[in-house]
């Protein structure tokens, strides 16, 4: 009988969630409006976290993560620190081969020292992807981050590069993998200090909350509106995951494409456009009374 009260008081909060969440029909009409036209595939997920309505559009297909993988690239390095095998302020060795592309770690010179922490914000903060790599080899490789990932309940969510047995999911997802809805749910978790530990995660959430691409969805956003977010871009994707902590209480969304037909790097691609249309929308949708709108002129920045 004791087993059984224990195991049910653990399960109450998945049981819980899966109860009290229901659909928001009247947003995820709106959501399938701007999506209806695009050419590719869209996945969305949406939760507000105050009122447990969710929008769920392809929530659970798999998609290219392209540059948020960085996220279980975060969390498995931190896993790494919690079990003292490395510390977050060691001063790390950069070496040639490490190379990937011309970042800013990539034009480090052989044997040049740079704290751990700052590799991590630049993988965060401008998707450095040499560092980014870096950072994979050091949390012991894409299995060791799939382990973690399993471990935590995403079944979909996985690095693929570099990493043992994955290389027909690279194929056709590239770097990483997930769903607009594990991603999102990732996200969640962190800010919860569910993850590694309450303090891991605590620093976590700092490192997301720091970031410089914020052109797309963040730019329909009120400036002083704290967000925890990561995007990513290949040529045939484009997605974004952010928890926004709006006045009227805290959600969270990804968005994200695949097999877009506009492969453009310009600002006017489909992906991009649908990233920002869905961002205007929420903060419109959730706090109606907002009179804020982008400066006119900031375009030009990006």
């Amino acid at each position: 009988m004791k087993h059984f009260l224990l195991l049910a008081i653990l399960l109450f909060p998945i049981f819980s969630f899966a109860q009290t969440t229901k659909e928001d029909k009247k947003l995820k009409a709106k959501i399938l409006e701007l999506t209806k036209d695009f050419k590719g595939d869209v996945g969305v997920f949406v939760h507000n976290l105050k009122t447990n309505k969710v929008v769920e559009i392809n929530a659970d297909s798999i998609f290219p993560t392209a540059s948020m993988v960085k996220i279980p690239i975060m969390v498995g390095v931190f896993d790494k620190i919690q079990k003292g095998e490395l510390k977050y302020t060691d001063e790390i060795m950069y070496r040639d081969s490490l190379h990937y592309d011309d970042g800013i770690v990539g034009s480090l010179k052989d044997s040049a020292k740079v704290p751990l922490n700052h590799v991590m914000m630049l993988m965060e903060t401008i998707s450095d992807n040499t560092g980014s790599l870096w950072l994979q080899a050091l949390a012991g490789g894409g299995k060791n981050i799939n382990d973690l990932m399993e471990k935590y309940g995403f079944a979909h969510t996985r690095v693929n590069s570099r990493t043992p047995n994955r290389g027909q999911n690279r194929k056709l997802y590239g770097w990483g993998q997930t769903t607009p809805k594990e991603i999102a749910e990732l996200l969640t978790m962190i800010r919860q200090g569910k993850i590694i530990s309450p303090d891991a995660s605590d620093r976590m959430y700092r490192n997301l909350g720091r970031q410089a691409w914020d052109g797309e969805g963040l730019s329909q956003l009120p400036e002083n509106v704290k967000v925890m977010t990561k995007n990513g871009a290949v040529n045939k994707s484009r997605s974004e995951v952010v928890l926004v902590h709006a006045p009227h209480g805290d959600y969270v969304y990804a968005v994200i494409t695949k097999n877009q037909k506009d492969e453009r790097w310009e600002r006017n691609n489909e992906g991009y456009e649908l990233l920002r249309k869905i961002a205007s929308l929420l903060w419109n949708y959730y706090e109606p009374k907002s009179n804020w709108k982008p400066v006119d002129g900031y375009e030009k920045w990006w």
